[in-house]
């Protein structure tokens, strides 16, 4: 398991930017492959970006895509979210995930550990 922390979450007005983070404990986090996902009130939960454990492949879902660059530094056991030109849609609470010795899914149920989540709200 991997104990994760997100942070970096706020309010910020349309077409700002935000950087996310999630810090990860363990020395399996170089195995995890990770990803984001968010879930906006009455909504269900969607993937929005994931990457390789060697930082080689990224996957973004197609709403977020061109604005929105998952990254990882494996030295810090951390990987980020750079949100920018954001939308009132992507109101929601950001989760981090990882999937110890799997890919750069899409799928929730492809990950394993979970943190607490961290709020984006979008102004108009």
């Amino acid at each position: 398991q991997v104990r994760l922390v997100e942070s970096g979450g706020g309010l910020v007005q349309a077409g700002g930017s935000l950087r996310l983070s999630c810090a990860a404990s363990g020395r399996t986090f170089r195995s995890a492959a990770m990803g984001w996902f968010r879930q906006a009130p009455g909504k269900e939960r969607e993937f929005v970006a994931a990457i390789s454990w060697s930082d080689t492949n990224t996957n973004y879902a197609d709403s977020v895509k061109g604005r929105f660059t998952i990254s990882r530094d494996n030295t810090k056991n951390t990987v980020y979210l750079r949100m920018n030109s954001l939308k009132p849609e992507d109101t929601a609470v950001y989760y981090c995930a990882a999937n110890l010795y799997g890919s750069a899914s899409n799928r929730a149920d492809h990950f394993g550990s979970w943190g607490q989540g961290t709020q984006v709200t979008v102004s108009s």
